[in-house]
């Protein structure tokens, strides 16, 4: 798609109370603000990864974190991923439907929640067959036809992806990072609970793998829980908490997703 043709896409998705936007990353627990519906689902023809740098919410500049990208999975094959777990076909994640009045401030918020070396994409979305939504409005039921999805996405070419990494290696990472939005291990932790969630289907093995490998490290440090349900109840750090909807625009997140 030409650059001027998708620039004219964005401008005007969301027009005809269409705006949906996929969330593969924080934002399965963290959603926007002013979401009407939420439904579990996936999109194809990617690979989930935690190879982008993130400097500005799970990191600093001078010690950037690790949070998800999504990789055109033509790319992804191209790649030594040293990940042993061959990904499936589907990323599941949470798509929210923005009501057309709220499109321009949330599209604001979004911008500035997603800055750090993400672009926007589309792609179709496939609803879970039967959804089951954990916050209002009450459950939507959806057939199986696709609809059109916005995505923020950290593509090969930003500065801040990474590509192919050690799994000890990231996983010892994400322990030792943290930024202005709290611990890194939070959302690694956060983002598995929060998958298993959305369906029987939904789990990524990428995912847990680094969870597995990163509670064996808390384990041998002695610096964790080791708990295999995803809660910590070190002080005030709470890992797999409830869905939580934001408020207003002044209420930022990591980068995601």
């Amino acid at each position: 798609m030409a650059e001027s043709e998708h620039q004219r896409q964005i401008e005007e998705f969301g027009k005809d109370d269409d705006f949906w936007l996929f969330g593969y990353g924080s934002l399965i627990w963290k959603p926007p603000p002013h979401f009407d519906q939420r439904i579990p689902g996936y999109i194809e023809g990617y690979v989930r990864r935690f190879w982008q740098a993130s400097e500005d919410h799970r990191g600093t500049p001078s010690a950037p974190g690790r949070v998800v990208t999504l990789i055109d999975r033509a790319h992804w094959e191209t790649l030594a991923d040293h990940d042993s777990h061959t990904p499936t076909e589907r990323v599941w994640g949470a798509a929210y439907h923005i009501p057309a009045r709220h499109v321009a401030e949330v599209r604001e918020y979004l911008d500035i929640r997603e800055i750090n070396g993400y672009s926007i994409q589309f792609t179709p979305f496939h609803p879970a067959p039967f959804t089951t939504q954990i916050t209002s409005p009450p459950a939507t039921s959806h057939g199986a036809s696709p609809v059109t999805c916005l995505v923020y996405i950290g593509l090969p070419e930003n500065p801040q992806f990474l590509g192919p990494q050690d799994t000890d290696e990231l996983a010892a990472h994400i322990l030792r990072s943290r930024g202005p939005s709290g611990e890194n291990r939070e959302y690694l932790f956060n983002l598995e609970k929060s998958l298993l969630e959305l369906s029987a289907e939904s789990g990524d093995r990428h995912i847990s793998d680094l969870v597995r490998r990163a509670r064996a490290i808390e384990r041998e440090r002695g610096d964790g829980s080791g708990g295999e349900d995803g809660d910590d109840h070190r002080g005030d750090r709470r890992v797999g908490v409830p869905l939580h909807k934001v408020g207003s625009t002044e209420e930022q997140e990591e980068v995601e997703r």
